[in-house]
């Protein structure tokens, strides 16, 4: 029986999870090269040392009954001394797909998954051949790192290549297609080691500057793309044999549904479930990876989850028929997530 998890990230996500780790009953140990994490707040223990450290990690480790973990880029030399002592989930193949823009994009094709067109990019020549192939306009990211806007550039002509390529440091890049699509949306999917895989109903996404700025549920989406949703967050978890709660965000075009990236933790599209089901995204990824049945993912109501960036933590008073969600971040800094809110009413559809 598992009692106590650890943790690697103690940020809001750790947050949360600690949360709901504590509602069933159970201890939870944050890992967190910062000081003062917003999960610490929750938590029942704080290790505060690098992922270099391998006393610290060790330590860490058998100090708990399993790990998991609230960001992707954990280095796989931290993983190597950790899975010396207890399991790991999701499992580190997740992880390595994940790392890396190109090794996700090409994992995805693999399983008969569309994507963007993609190139793969070291140089300024092999960008300047890769928007002879694909065009523009274009987004050049960084294949490691990049989160929130960050580590990409928009490319809308071939003049720009130099200066797209020098702001992102010389990074191993790839450059993608930028495709038009009708709206964005992102399904939250969970998977057990018996096989069991649970759904949350895909949410309508709404970004500004790079950064998630609502979701929406229900989306404007046909009921047959919502199935088309769920069946290929459903064959990515079982191709990835993943235990554990993913996001996977997706395009809907005139095509059909388009895979922009996976994310394999819980995510902030899946706020929205907190307040409007039963089971949300963090008991159920909670769930997952202790062997508990999972939830049904259902929802109660209808859902606008909204993130509070920077200053926005500071004016609550036009939420006060909303459930706020609060990070405990010390600092207030413009675009930084300090909270969501989750509007929730009557379930129309």
């Amino acid at each position: 029986m598992i009692k106590t998890i650890g943790i690697l990230g103690g940020g809001q996500l750790g947050r949360m999870l600690s949360m709901a780790a504590a509602r069933l009953g159970m201890r939870v140990h944050i890992y967190e090269p910062l000081p003062d994490p917003p999960a610490g707040d929750v938590a029942a223990r704080v290790f505060t040392a690098g992922y270099d450290d391998a006393a610290a990690l060790q330590e860490f480790a058998e100090s708990v009954d399993l790990v998991t973990f609230e960001f992707e880029n954990i280095p796989a030399a931290a993983l190597d001394v950790i899975e010396g002592f207890v399991p790991v989930l999701p499992r580190r193949n997740a992880l390595e797909v994940s790392q890396d823009r190109i090794t996700e994009k090409r994992f995805l094709q693999d399983n008969g998954v569309s994507v963007a067109p993609f190139a793969e990019v070291d140089t300024l020549e092999q960008l300047m051949s890769a928007l002879g192939t694909i065009g523009t306009p274009a987004i050049l990211k960084t294949r490691r790192f990049g989160y929130d806007g960050k580590g990409q550039v928009k490319i809308t002509a071939v003049a720009q290549a130099e200066a797209a390529f020098a702001s992102l440091g010389g990074a191993p890049a790839v450059l993608e297609q930028m495709i038009p699509f009708d709206r964005e949306i992102s399904i939250i999917a969970a998977r057990n080691e018996a096989g069991e895989v649970a759904c949350f109903e895909p949410g309508e996404n709404v970004h500004n500057d790079g950064i998630l700025h609502t979701t929406t549920v229900p989306a404007e989406i046909s009921h047959a793309l919502q199935t088309d949703a769920v069946l290929l967050a459903a064959r990515i978890l079982n191709s990835l044999d993943y235990v554990g709660v993913m996001g996977v965000e997706l395009f809907v075009t005139e095509k059909g549904l388009m895979v922009n990236e996976i994310a394999p933790r819980v995510h902030n599209s899946g706020h929205w479930t907190q307040d409007a089901c039963l089971i949300d995204q963090f008991e159920q990824h909670i769930r997952a990876i202790t062997g508990w049945p999972l939830g049904d993912g259902q929802r109660h109501s209808d859902a606008v989850m909204v993130n509070l960036l920077g200053d926005d933590a500071n004016h609550l008073a036009k939420w006060h028929n909303s459930a706020i969600h609060l990070y405990g971040k010390a600092e207030v800094k413009p675009g930084r997530k300090m909270g969501h809110v989750n509007k929730i009413s009557p379930k129309s559809a």
